[in-house]
């Protein structure tokens, strides 16, 4: 064994005409070599097919997926310097974050978030341990709600970080997706976690609504009328679903200060008005924003991995046949709201 075993490493070496040693450490900077090929193969290796509804993943042209009847998409992109800032944030936690929003997207459909697929444009200056961050970000986030990374497309250039995750899901079982233009008047609005002050870490690091939204309509059924995540603050989102859905919403003061996240009333420091306009109007939040029958009673309790309430549902008005967004304050009288929240896309000061 042992003259076999020299005979062949003496081959190699003559092959390749460089030490065995050299041979390996050559191997192993190759597989650390910057380059578009290597990232998409280390990707690739660590994202093979792992269930018969994925027939072609990462590595052709496109990816196959079977499917039902049904597929619902959403596609979301993150740019450093508005959505994140890389100087601050880490690529594991930009990549998460990236996949996060459109997760978010499912939860506001509660639909069952299923294939994804990521397209990145890399700042020149990055190097493969940077490439590979952003991608575990977004791979260990996927595990955790069992979706598969199936393709995307990779490219590099002299300005910032942007990358855009697209994803593909389908209705759960029973569940019909659910849009933000079905609210009625007289539905009960709730919201399903603490609002305001999200840029002090909760835009990083919320976890997508996915199980939450799912129970709401196992839960709720067709009384279930309308939901959408609110990503772009309250007053901007309230407004979208209240002109979907073609009436209005009255929030309750009294409750937007219980729905007041901690984060949000550290920075108003005991003011109450200001708790009011960082819950309005702050954003990234990522919390279900839902309007349901008005006999309907309380959502459900839904546990996390840990066995604790994973959201706090709060209800903070009432839907009404007047269109637009008020805020009803303790005496009764009711001022209107103005979308105060994010815009892309429009006149900056």
């Amino acid at each position: 064994m042992v003259g076999g075993f020299r005979h062949v490493l003496v081959r190699y070496v003559s092959h390749t005409g460089q030490p065995l040693c050299a041979a390996i450490q050559s191997q192993l900077m190759a597989e650390t070599r910057k380059s578009e090929d290597a990232l998409i193969e280390w990707i690739r290796a660590r994202s093979v097919a792992r269930d018969a509804s994925i027939l072609l993943g990462i590595g052709d042209d496109m990816a196959m997926v079977r499917t039902g009847p049904e597929v619902l998409l959403t596609a979301d992109m993150l740019m450093d310097g508005v959505d994140f800032d890389s100087a601050r944030h880490a690529p594991d936690e930009i990549g998460r974050k990236a996949l996060a929003v459109s997760l978010s997207d499912c939860a506001a459909m509660a639909v069952r978030p299923r294939w994804a697929v990521v397209s990145v444009a890399l700042p020149d200056a990055w190097g493969m341990a940077e490439a590979r961050g952003l991608h575990t970000g977004i791979e260990r986030l996927a595990e955790e709600f069992e979706v598969r990374i199936v393709g995307g497309d990779t490219n590099s250039w002299k300005q910032p970080l942007v990358i855009d995750v697209t994803v593909l899901a389908e209705p759960w079982a029973d569940i019909a997706p659910v849009t933000r233009s079905g609210m009625r008047p007289g539905d009960a609005i709730w919201v399903s976690g603490p609002l305001g002050g999200s840029l002090s870490g909760h835009h990083m690091s919320f976890r997508p609504r996915v199980r939450e939204a799912r129970a709401l309509g196992a839960h709720y059924g067709n009384a279930l009328h309308a939901m959408l995540d609110l990503s772009d603050g309250l007053s901007t989102d309230g407004h979208r679903m209240a002109s979907a859905s073609g009436c209005g919403i009255i929030l309750e003061e009294r409750q937007l200060h219980e729905a007041a996240s901690d984060a949000a009333k550290e920075a108003a420091r005991g003011d109450l008005e200001a708790i009011v306009k960082h819950v309005l109007d702050d954003g990234e939040d990522f919390e279900l924003l839902f309007a349901v029958a008005g006999d309907a009673g309380e959502p459900p309790a839904v546990p996390n991995s840990d066995g604790a309430r994973a959201a706090r549902f709060v209800r903070i008005g009432v839907a009404t046949g007047e269109p637009g967004l008020r805020v009803r304050g303790g005496d009764g009288t009711l001022r209107d709201v103005e979308a105060g929240g994010w815009q892309h896309f429009t006149e900056r000061a």
